[in-house]
């Protein structure tokens, strides 16, 4: 059987360029008939007829392979992989690689042999099979290639399967992992062979190692085959022997250079490579030259690919093999120039990971440290970078670096002074991982060796204070003998002064010491030195106690930042925020307290996605962390102390905002079940406490948080009335007016409002007036008070007889008829307090009040003049009880406005209800009796002896309403409103509508500033009750809202009128512009007011914008930051409205530029912000042409580069205004006529 005359360089070329071209003349017959017709190839009957005489042979001896039909074969089947079974194909492979591995024994035992004859004749049958092997892999990546395309494809079909795709299914289920980890072991043994003794030349040896290491490569092409740990490590066993004994070095730095450029999946991979090759085969020499080749690559602007993959690979080597990065970082550092900055941020990482390497090597020479310093100074520049990723990753490793043993204080302290400037990064990432930072500079900082981790500022400012007082004294006062001699001593030749003294008297010293003075001047010496010591000691922790609170300064300053980043639109910047605050309160940083009430406001986060949700979870994760976990090792009553202490604690100084938040988060964590009955409980024991004196504070905080519960869970204060009444109604709240007033919104909640109530399972039947708790609501109103508190406690009282009694009205109108007797009693004397009496209605006739009220609307003046001439105590007593009672009057008007639509509302589902049942309801309210007798105005003479309605009237008046309908029962109610509450004959508000306007009218009769306040409040609240009365008094109420000295008085002003312009519009729309000079105000309360009122009003539809808003636009510039804040945001929400900003811009326009107040910058600053509103083309294509209409009209500069600035800021593209632009202003002159 001829043999074959095999050349590895021919067969090579031939396969290179194409495979199917190699000549195989002496195949099978029966392969050579399948040639025409190669689909009959996948037939494995006729394949394996072939393949076992082959297989037999090899078996025998692998020099069969040299047998022209056996190769020619083989090479047949390899040509077409394509159609060959999957079982065929790994016949074929199992085949070569076999013959190889026992090849490779028969050359190890020649070898050893020293048979040199047959070297020759070995490095043929090496050739041959390292080409066929080559091949065979090729297919069988080919192969598996295929077959995870058509499986991602099949997988993402729904369609039923055919018989072919079933066969094909089950030829495809092989897998060629294992067959290929031996094949990669053959390699290796192979490569283990003295192959110097078989290649004789350099060019041989290549080209046969190229055989083994090229189907590698191919291999680690594959992603799924680099997942697969045992082949990725048997491919670098092959790789690196290659590179170790047989000189692959420079093909494979060749290969790996590339790779990363094409490969992504390849940049880690290769890091692990090069690390085993130099750890486990001391072959550094790759990854240098790698690092070197890398290092001077210049990248593509467009290439993305290529530099992202590089750097995933540098910054993996350097966790791996930090010692062979180190030596070529000068090299690397060069690409920090890169344009890409994707490599900049690996090596920011790179570098960070050096450091680390060198904090646990055991070198501290001087070299190590100068490396150190130079790492952290790159990167201390790197948080500069013009990149948001650069400067991301910079914080990133910081954080890293924190975490190490360790600490660098110096290096920290500057790492958080620019971690506080990058707060205002304008990147929202960077800015997140800057607050990332400081957290973890937190949790890791040095300064706990002395006094543990606490970082409180006055801790730390006490302890240098005691430390610098115990140097100073220490230290020998300044005039202290032989200060001044050392320091002469310190400029002269001590040689010098050594010699003079020998020659005067050499022995005069040691002459005159005796044994007393030896000993005294050795203590003297001891005491010195420890002295000396001590002071070192001293200034060592001084210089300890500096720099720690140079640390807490920063985070004092970065917290106020931070405390703005909890606005930020981003949510996980907002989170990031939260969780610093967390870590701040664990080390008791004091600034981080203001962080976590602000922290507060986030509850109203909207919760319509994810991420809104995500905020308010987290809010409540941390609260809950903060305040209502109690240590582990506390009992269950420690424990529910502990957090009742805590929820109090939250009520301390926080602000009506505050409160406000404040009670959603616990009213939400209420509703999900996360505070115990037990801590409840311990609440009420708080406020309810008798028998020793509390902390008025402390019993606040408990109604507070109660009551705040209540909005979640009423039945928490229904239960308790008796303790409400025993301490907050009774001498406690009388005592504490401000426990009066949280009482009182306590006992609101008992019968929830709005959404609340669609949301509570509970139904509260309302009390009537003689029960104990509402005669107690009334009684607080009377207790004699000059403070500012009492219109707190009034206002809240009232509310809490509109919310659970029966019959509110009734019981006001007692209420303001006893303030009014108590005001204009002939005795001017004030009311007594009342502490133990219940307020029982009075059995008085009301023509008694209504003489005394009209008596007063007569001569008002005359009524607090008694016969002898009042002091001046009396007067202001006067005037308080007057204002109290016009304040009570103001605000049962405005709760009766509110009460009268509950009842209409009331009174329309009970006829749906009724529509919808078809029969009487058998459930009785008495809210529609009540609303008959309070809109027919039941104030009259009888109603003060007025008893509760029975059962069956009510069920009577009922009947009587049931054929009426919901339009009439409107119009009634607005007539009831508009004609009776102020203007009826009988009604008692009726008495003070012409006294409030007469206090009000006449402030100089009536100066008292506190009586001003509450009439203005009062007639306010009045005005909105009737279109009437509003009319008449509009006005008055202009007018003192224009000319008022107080601030409060205007403030209260624009408030009504933004009241009235939602009641009454039609009044006040042509009244608007004075409104919007309340603007210009002096006071930026009032302007602050003003501008929130007119927010509301504009965005709400309520009031037409008539080119006043060049007004609102100047306030964009105000001083004060929250004014200019809400500007900001008022313009923000109106260009959502149907191109608005558009719309009015000319106008806005106007008025800002005759603003001469108003300077260059700042006009030009509001334009700027107001033209980014005007987003399409169109638009500014229509206001350039407007604009450049005025500016040949333009009569000074200043009025022309107004509009050619906005011109300049508009994209109108039009060529002509271009050209007039750049004309410039011309100033013209007319000649003076002659006369």
């Amino acid at each position: 059987m001829d043999n074959i005359t095999f050349d590895i360089n021919d067969a090579l070329k031939h396969y290179m360029s194409d495979p199917a071209s190699i000549p195989t003349p002496e195949a099978d017959g029966a392969l050579v008939d399948c040639e025409a017709d190669p689909e009959s190839l996948a037939d494995n009957g006729v394949i394996n007829a072939i393949l076992n005489p082959i297989v037999d042979a090899i078996a025998e001896s692998p020099d069969a392979i040299t047998r022209s039909n056996v190769f020619d074969s083989l090479q047949f089947l390899l040509k077409y992989t394509s159609f060959l079974s999957a079982h065929a194909l790994s016949k074929v492979f199992d085949l070569i690689t076999s013959g190889l591995a026992t090849e490779a024994d028969a050359i190890h035992h020649d070898l050893e042999a020293d048979e040199q004859e047959l070297i020759a004749h070995h490095k043929q049958l090496l050739e041959i099979y390292g080409f066929l092997l080559q091949w065979t892999i090729a297919a069988v990546e080919t192969k598996a290639a295929e077959k995870s395309s058509t499986t991602v494809a099949s997988r993402g079909r729904g369609k039923p399967k055919s018989k072919k795709d079933a066969a094909a299914n089950k030829d495809g289920s092989w897998d060629s992992s294992a067959q290929l980890e031996t094949a990669l072991n053959t390699m290796c043994k192979v490569l283990r062979l003295k192959l110097g003794k078989i290649f004789l030349t350099t060019s041989e040896r290549d080209t046969f190692i190229g055989l083994l290491t090229r189907p590698v490569y191919m291999i680690l092409e594959s992603e799924q085959r680099v997942k697969n740990t045992s082949i990725r490590m048997h491919a670098f066993k092959v790789l690196c022997i290659a590179v170790k004994h047989h000189g692959h070095g420079y093909a494979a730095q060749i290969s790996i250079v590339q790779n990363l450029t094409y490969f992504e999946h390849l940049s880690e991979p290769m890091a692990e490579f090069l690390h085993i090759l130099a750890e486990q085969y001391d072959y550094p020499q790759l990854a240098d030259e790698i690092l070197r080749e890398l290092s001077n690559k210049e990248f593509n602007s467009n290439d993305t690919k290529g530099p992202k993959s590089v750097s995933t690979f540098m910054v993996k080597l350097s966790e791996l093999a930090p010692r062979l990065v180190i030596k070529q970082v000068t090299l690397l550092a060069k690409q920090l120039d890169s344009e890409s900055h994707a490599l900049r941020s690996s090596l920011i990482e790179v570098f960070g990971n050096m450091l680390a390497h060198l904090t646990k090597s055991d070198e501290r020479g001087e070299n190590h440290k100068t490396q150190m310093n130079a790492f952290f100074d790159v990167l201390e520049e790197r948080f500069l970078d013009v990149n948001p990723y650069c400067r991301c990753r910079t914080l990133q490793v910081y954080v890293k670096l924190c975490e190490l043993e360790q600490k660098f204080p110096k290096r920290r302290q500057r790492a958080a002074e620019l971690a506080c400037r990058s707060l205002e990064d304008k990147s929202s990432h960077v800015r997140r991982n800057a607050i990332k930072l400081l957290g973890t500079l937190i949790r890791t900082h040095p300064f706990t060796a002395l006094h543990g981790a606490q970082l409180a500022r006055k801790d730390w400012q006490a302890r240098l204070d005691k430390v610098e007082s115990e140097l100073q004294a220490l230290k020998p006062p300044v005039d202290a003998p032989g200060l001044d001699g050392d320091k002469t001593s310190a400029t002269v030749d001590t040689a010098l002064l050594d010699d003079v003294t020998q020659i005067e008297s050499p022995k005069k010293q040691s002459a005159e010491m005796t044994d007393e003075e030896k000993i005294a001047a050795f203590r003297k010496a001891q005491e010195e030195a420890a002295t000396s010591e001590a002071i070192d000691k001293l200034t060592l922790t001084k210089r300890y106690y500096s720099e720690a609170l140079k640390f807490i300064d920063v985070l004092h300053e970065a917290t106020a930042t931070v405390c703005q980043l909890l606005g930020s639109k981003n949510k996980s910047e907002v989170i990031e925020a939260m969780d610093y605050f967390e870590i701040g309160d664990a080390y008791n940083i004091e600034q981080n307290k203001v962080g976590i009430r602000r922290m507060l406001r986030l509850i109203w986060t909207k919760g319509n996605s994810d991420e809104g949700k995500g905020v308010q979870t987290h809010l409540i994760d941390c609260y809950k962390r903060l305040f209502f976990e109690a240590p582990d090792n506390f009992t269950q009553n420690d424990a529910a102390n502990y957090i009742a202490r805590n929820m109090i604690s939250l009520t301390f100084g926080a602000t009506p905002a505050e409160l406000t938040s404040l009670e959603q988060l616990l009213s939400t964590m209420m509703k999900q079940g996360m505070i115990p009955d037990v801590v409840i409980a311990k609440l009420w024991q708080v406020y309810g406490v008798q028998k020793r004196e509390i902390s008025r504070t402390q019993r606040r905080g408990a109604i507070i948080v109660l009551g705040m519960l209540a909005t979640a869970s009423p039945e928490i204060v229904v239960g308790e009335m008796e303790t409400m009444l025993r301490t907050g109604l009774g001498p406690h709240g009388r005592a504490d007016l401000q426990l009066a007033k949280y009482t009182c919104v306590a006992l609101r909640r008992i019968n929830p409002t709005g959404r609340q109530a669609k949301e509570s399972t509970i139904k509260f039947s309302r009390l009537q007036n003689d029960h104990a708790v509402l005669s107690r609501l009334a009684a607080i109103t009377e207790v004699p008070s000059e403070s500012k508190e009492w219109y707190g406690v009034a206002e809240q009282a009232i509310n809490a007889i509109y919310t659970i009694s029966r019959h509110p009205d009734v019981l006001c109108s007692e209420i303001i008829r006893r303030k009014a007797r108590a005001v204009f009693s002939s005795q001017n004397s004030r009311p007594t307090s009342r502490d133990e009496t219940r307020f029982t209605p009075t059995s008085g006739v009301e023509n008694e009040a209504e003489e005394e009220a009209d008596a007063t609307v007569l001569s008002p003046s005359q009524s607090q003049q008694p016969p002898s001439s009042p002091t001046k105590k009396q007067k202001k007593d006067n005037a308080i009880t007057l204002s109290q009672l016009l304040f009570i009057v103001g605000h049962v008007a405005i709760k009766q406005i509110v009460h009268l639509e509950l009842c209409e509302l009331d009174f329309k589902r009970r006829k749906q209800e009724k529509e919808k049942t078809a029969q009487a309801s058998k459930e009785r309210s008495s809210l529609s009796a009540s609303t008959l007798s309070v809109g027919t105005t039941r104030s009259r003479k009888s109603s003060a002896q007025a008893k509760p309605l029975k059962e069956d009237e009510e069920a009577d008046e009922l009947d009587l309403i049931g054929g009426t309908t919901e339009d009439d029962f409107t119009e009634a109610m607005a007539h009831i409103r508009e004609r009776e509450l102020l203007y009826g004959p009988t009604s008692l508000l009726a008495m003070f509508g012409p006294m409030v306007s007469e206090v009000c009218a006449n402030n100089t009769t009536y100066k008292d500033r506190g009586l001003q306040q509450a009439a203005t409040l009062c007639l306010a609240k009045l005005m909105c009750v009737s279109s009437e009365y509003c009319e008449a008094n509009l006005p008055l109420l202009i007018t003192i809202m224009e000319r008022s000295t107080d601030a409060t008085v205007r403030s209260n002003a624009v408030i009504a009128l933004g009241d009235m312009a939602v009641c009454f519009n039609h009044l006040i729309d042509e009244n608007t512009d004075f409104l919007y000079r309340r603007l210009a105000d002096p006071d930026p309360s009032v302007k602050r007011t003003c501008l929130m009122t007119l927010t509301f009003l504009i965005l709400a539809g309520q009031v037409k914008v008539k080119g006043q808003l060049g007004e609102m636009a100047k306030c964009l510039e105000d001083e004060d930051k929250r004014i200019a804040d809400l500007a900001r945001m008022f313009f923000t929400e109106l260009s959502t409205k149907d191109n608005a900003v558009y719309n009015h811009f000319v106008d806005m326009f106007s008025l800002l530029s005759a603003e001469r107040e108003l300077d260059e910058e700042s006009f030009r600053r509001i334009v700027r912000f107001l033209l980014g509103f005007v987003e399409k083309d169109k638009h500014a294509k229509q206001l350039a042409e407007k604009l450049a209409a005025r500016l040949a009209r333009c009569d000074t500069e200043r009025q022309w580069s107004d509009v050619a600035f906005a011109l300049g800021l508009l994209q109108h593209k039009n060529e002509d205004i271009t050209k007039l632009v750049s004309e410039g202003f011309r100033m013209v002159q007319i000649p003076a006529t002659a006369a």
